[in-house]
């Protein structure tokens, strides 16, 4: 009998096993789909040599996160890219705010609000350790409270309980540097006039200026070869093409899975799944109590997501240089073109003017796209229930008229696109229900001690021997590894 399965094969789930087979335990991964990696994987989705990524294609937390970082990825291979511009904000008045890691250039690009901001990026860079100790660890990590210090939380809880348009407001006086943190918010649910909704976009942008947005060389698909490297170095190992149906449960006991090819038996099970997939489909309805049943039946998603990939003849052809050289590129005009974004897409609206979130990974990583070409990795949020069969490519059109109005000229690069609706999201990867890249929304409802659901919100399950590993749990989205971590350290704990 195996000590240890763990079902999927996302960073969380290849981040467990690994902390678990560190540990000397015998461990496996179980993914149903024949590609391994969930969300972080690349192909070629439009023309061949153009290598797209599927699902996550940035990554802040990547070369900072506590999980990425015990695991030395570069020392079996992985390698990171990283812009002159992390994060630039263009609107269609040709203002532009954008951070870069170069505190020295700040006064030049964010705005004529620099100097507030290098004020922010140097607490930030000075204490990254300890603030990413004190957030992304199992809450409520009190050690970690009292490292960071109190001045230090209560600078945090000011943006904590703020709005991100609040929060931006009280800080900056020009629109462009106001819209940047609301801007980063939108990777998730969280609207500028969001109660509690700058922390979001805060760190963000934070970590945008200290570590960037980093880029793996080759595509996505190199952070889960690595990671898969690192298991099988350890001894572990990973099944693609085999679906779990079931977890066995015996007298309250997880002791198994039952899959497409049999009975798998094993001390413990980490899942790397949905929380309402989890609790609804693949154990007992009888072995739970009814309000954990009753909980992911209330369950909220976050937006759904429409992706469109594009092979260009050249780089977009921006009006503004900061976005030429940046790693990512938001458009959004201002703090209320936002908002009314975020009500159109609540309201199950389709926005005529979207906002997005654009990837340059062909800039600084010249194997995504033949010579003189390059790849654009594109996003928008969306309402999960739309007739998609109808509307796709007209919200592609639409995607396009944007970037056109801030590059004119982009359309006639255009040699191809690869469009990626919530319903196709959905179907390539079950933990991304109507298209939510998230793991449920991120509003305060479902943080902290309410991810997924209070009391279960430190990876334990209501069943013994089975945990919660996947984004579905604190600290949510983002490839930083740590649910996988946190819930891997959990097994840990409870086997001493």
């Amino acid at each position: 009998m195996l000590d240890a399965l763990v079902i999927g094969s996302g960073p969380n789930g290849l981040v467990a096993a690994n902390v678990l087979a560190r540990a000397g335990m015998s461990v496996r991964v179980l993914e149903q789909n024949t590609a391994i990696g969930g969300a972080v994987r690349s192909r070629e989705l439009t023309l061949p040599g153009f290598v797209h990524d599927v699902g996550a294609a940035f990554f802040p937390f990547a070369t900072s996160s506590p999980a990425m970082r015990s695991l030395d990825l570069g020392g079996v291979g992985l390698e990171w890219c990283k812009a002159e511009v992390e994060s630039a904000h263009p609107a269609l008045d040709g203002s532009c705010a954008s951070i870069v890691r170069n505190l020295d250039e700040l006064d030049r690009s964010f705005a004529g609000d620099g100097p507030e901001w290098r004020k922010v990026a140097a607490w930030v860079g000075k204490e990254r350790d300890k603030l990413l100790a004190l957030l992304l660890a199992p809450p409520v990590p009190l050690g970690a409270a009292w490292q960071f210090g109190a001045m230090n939380l209560l600078r945090l809880a000011e943006i904590g309980l703020s709005s991100g348009r609040g929060w931006s407001e009280r800080h900056f006086k020009s629109e462009a540097a106001r819209r940047v943190v609301p801007g980063l918010a939108l990777h998730t649910d969280i609207g500028p006039d969001d109660e509690l909704g700058a922390a979001v976009g805060f760190m963000l942008a934070a970590l945008a200026s200290c570590d960037g947005f980093a880029v793996p060389r080759g595509g996505t698909s190199s952070i889960t070869n690595a990671l898969v490297r690192r298991l099988e170095q350890q001894g572990g190992t990973v099944v693609s093409g085999c679906s779990v149906d079931e977890i066995l449960v015996r007298r309250g006991r997880a002791y198994g899975v039952r899959t497409t090819e049999g009975d798998i038996e094993a001390g413990v099970v980490v899942a790397d799944v949905a929380a309402p997939t989890l609790y609804l489909n693949m154990l007992p309805e009888a072995d739970l109590p009814s309000s954990v049943i009753a909980s992911m039946r209330r369950f909220h998603h976050g937006f759904g997501t429409f992706k469109v990939d594009f092979a260009l003849d050249g780089p977009v052809p921006w009006s503004h240089e900061d976005c030429a050289r940046a790693a990512v590129v938001h458009a959004g005009e201002s703090n209320a073109d936002l908002a009314r974004f975020v009500r159109e897409v609540r309201a199950g609206e389709l926005p005529e003017q979207p906002y997005l979130v654009l990837g340059q990974q062909s800039l600084i990583d010249d194997s995504r796209a033949p010579p003189g070409k390059h790849t654009l990795w594109c996003y928008s949020r969306v309402p999960s229930q739309r007739p998609w069969a109808n509307e796709r490519e007209l919200f592609a059109d639409r995607i396009e008229a944007r970037i056109e109005g801030l590059a004119p000229g982009f359309k006639r690069r255009v040699l191809a696109r690869h469009i990626t609706a919530p319903p196709d999201l959905a179907r390539t990867n079950p933990n991304l229900i109507g298209g939510d890249l998230g793991g449920g929304s991120a509003q305060i409802g479902q943080q902290l001690f309410f991810r997924p659901m209070f009391p279960y919100f430190r990876y334990r399950t209501p069943i013994a021997g089975l945990y919660l590993g996947s984004s579905y749990s604190h600290p949510g989205a983002g490839v930083h590894g740590m649910c996988g971590f946190n819930a891997a350290h959990a097994v840990l704990a409870d086997r001493s």
